[in-house]
């Protein structure tokens, strides 16, 4: 097999392929980042690039409580387009399912990063983060709760109890109390007991963190609920309904209870924050890795190797950030999840104590290898633009390269390409550009966009040669193009000689169509002496000569000058007139108009009016 990088894939192709019948060998091309080929997935990072650049324009020197609930917010911002991109990710038909599941597996991540490593909850506050955090994702509770409550008979359903007791797992209490209402109903004889276990659900004590209770408080009393809830199992009170037994035994956090609703529960760690709601509900976050440790254990079968998204959730757990990053880089197909969650959790300073060994640190590192992705597509490469100028390390380096890279099929395209340039100084990307442009203007016979893209990149020796194909054409037909350009040069005529040479000249011509023949002269007359003009031209400005000397305004000492010009001029080019009769003849009436303009001039000057 053989190989050719490319700016974004690899092309690959068999170099010894043995033929047989009319087969040929096949060229594969490897995209790194095949995502950002998605439509839906593109809209993901044009949303999160606002984001991204939000963040960056946070004070530094603002105090860390205030910054915070900005932080928060700000991750909120970016959960809410995963989730997004996700739900119309779904509904498009078609093979969405690989990346609905990667999206579930991002915003799962980060919202647990956020609720332990941003949000950084304290004990109390922590386990109600949680509960939001395992709701959120998994919502086919509330999809069968709609099916069993839009049956004929919800209490007689199939799926009935599987609701309750998935309410009580994810600790919604008030939405399993409102179900076994309907099975009271059903069953008079036994609504006493219905009646105690409504009771015991809603004394269950859930923490407010802005109230007056302090967490000491809060756990005083909760264990005063969990004793009357061991009473009430222990004493048979709900022993002749094996339903509400089970709901008990969930109260009291019974582990093998919860184990054996394995397929209610899904996951570990839905697993581990149900056991935390009924056993361990002031859990400090120190705390987290060993409960969490001990749940997978338990949940997992002992011979099923964890699942990478378990050993991230497990490493978020146990605070460790950067295995957290260095896994979901392993796990991942693209660098947007792990470069925007290391960009908000370095400016949460969490990792500040972090930096590679070849000098940028995680968190650059991250961002470039992300927008270097972004510029292998044709308009998301704007975006990595963003991403490079808030490298302060290597930016600047990688984006002189890939802007290099980027190609220019339009004048538009160059344009923006070239304002990005500009606006950073970038004078040898600036150069390159208009150098190509204009080369490419040149091929195409477009002088005046050659000339306009030769004056941009300041340089002399393109201008000189296509300003000397402008008087190459004027010779040919008579007249100049782009004569707004021509006549709007302004300072960048003096970007080389023959410019400033064309752009006079022009001048001259305005002056002569304006009947301002003194004026006409003078400039003429200086193009001449200035000697900046090709030489194949300077018969056309002796030409040019012409007309002007018949006008009586023409003094004798500029008449002097032009005939002094006819004479000096190169050998080379008075030899050539020789084979041409037409230009002999040429020069022979210049020489007669010269003669009798300055014999005129001569006369009218030396005359002493009475």
């Amino acid at each position: 097999m053989g190989f050719a990088w490319g700016p974004g894939d690899i092309l690959v192709y068999e170099t010894l392929y043995k033929a047989s019948g009319s087969g040929c060998s096949f060229i594969h091309e490897i995209r790194k980042d095949e995502d950002i080929y998605s439509p839906i997935l593109r809209k993901l990072f044009n949303e999160s690039h606002h984001i991204f650049v939000g963040l960056q324009t946070i004070r530094e020197d603002l105090p860390s409580k205030s910054k915070k609930p900005q932080f928060v917010s700000i991750s909120k911002n970016y959960r809410s387009v995963i989730r997004a991109c996700m739900e119309e990710l779904q509904q498009v038909a078609g093979n969405n399912i690989r990346c609905v599941s990667i999206l579930l597996a991002i915003e799962l991540i980060w919202n647990l990063c956020e609720v332990l490593f941003i949000e950084a909850a304290p004990a109390g506050s922590l386990l109600l983060h949680l509960l939001d955090w395992v709701r959120l994702h998994k919502a086919d509770v509330d999809e069968r709760a709609r099916e069993v409550l839009q049956s004929e008979s919800p209490a007689e359903h199939h799926d009935y109890w599987d609701v309750v007791v998935s309410y009580v797992l994810q600790g919604r209490l008030e939405e399993a109390r409102q179900m076994l209402v309907k099975q009271a109903t059903l069953q008079p004889a036994a609504r006493s007991m219905y009646k105690q276990m409504d009771t015991l659900l809603s004394k269950m004590p859930f923490y407010n963190p802005g109230g007056t209770q302090t967490l000491t408080e809060f756990d005083v009393k909760w264990r005063h609920w969990h004793e009357e809830v061991d009473r009430s199992l222990q004493d048979n009170s709900f022993a002749s309904n094996r339903h509400l037994e089970l709901i008990c035994k969930i109260l009291l956090g019974d582990e093998d209870t919860l184990l054996e609703h394995k397929e209610l529960l899904g996951t570990w760690y839905h697993f581990l924050v149900t056991r935390l709601l009924f056993c361990h509900p002031t859990v400090k976050p120190t705390e987290l890795h060993y409960y969490a440790q001990s749940c997978m254990t338990m949940f997992l079968d002992s011979r099923s190797v964890p699942e990478p998204l378990d050993s991230i959730l497990l490493a978020a757990f146990e605070f460790d950030i950067h295995q957290v990053i260095k896994d979901c880089s392993i796990a991942l197909n693209n660098w947007w999840f792990v470069a925007h969650l290391t960009d908000l959790l370095d400016h949460c300073k969490l990792l500040q104590s972090h930096n590679l060994h070849f000098g940028s640190n995680l968190r650059e590192f991250l961002l470039l290898e992300y927008a270097s992705g972004l510029f292998t597509h044709h308009s998301l490469w704007q975006l990595a633009v963003d991403y490079f100028d808030h490298c302060p390390e290597f930016g600047r380096v990688y984006l002189e390269l890939q802007i290099e890279r980027v190609p220019l099929e339009t004048e538009r395209k160059a344009l923006k390409v070239l304002r990005i340039c500009e606006q950073r100084q970038m004078s040898e990307q600036v150069r390159s550009i208009c150098k190509i442009m204009a080369m490419r203007a040149l091929r195409n016979n477009r002088l005046g966009s050659a000339l306009s893209w030769s004056i941009r990149a300041k340089d002399a020796a393109f201008a000189t040669l296509i300003s000397e194909r402008f008087l190459q054409d004027y010779c040919a037909r008579g007249t100049f193009s782009d004569l707004d350009l021509i006549d709007n040069l302004g300072p960048a005529m003096l970007l080389s000689d023959r410019l400033t040479f064309l752009g006079k000249y022009r001048e001259f011509h305005k002056l002569y169509g304006e009947k301002r023949f003194r004026e006409a002269a003078k400039l003429l007359l200086s193009l001449m002496t200035a000697k900046i003009a090709p030489q194949s031209f300077w018969m056309t400005l002796l030409t040019d000569a012409l007309p002007l000397l018949e006008q009586k305004e023409v003094s004798h000492q500029q008449t002097g000058s032009v005939l002094w010009n006819l004479q000096s001029a190169s050998p080379l080019v008075f030899l050539s007139l020789q084979e041409e009769d037409v230009e002999v003849t040429k020069v022979e009436l210049l020489r007669l108009a010269l003669a009798r303009n300055l014999a005129q001039a001569i006369v009218k000057e030396g005359t002493v009016e009475t």
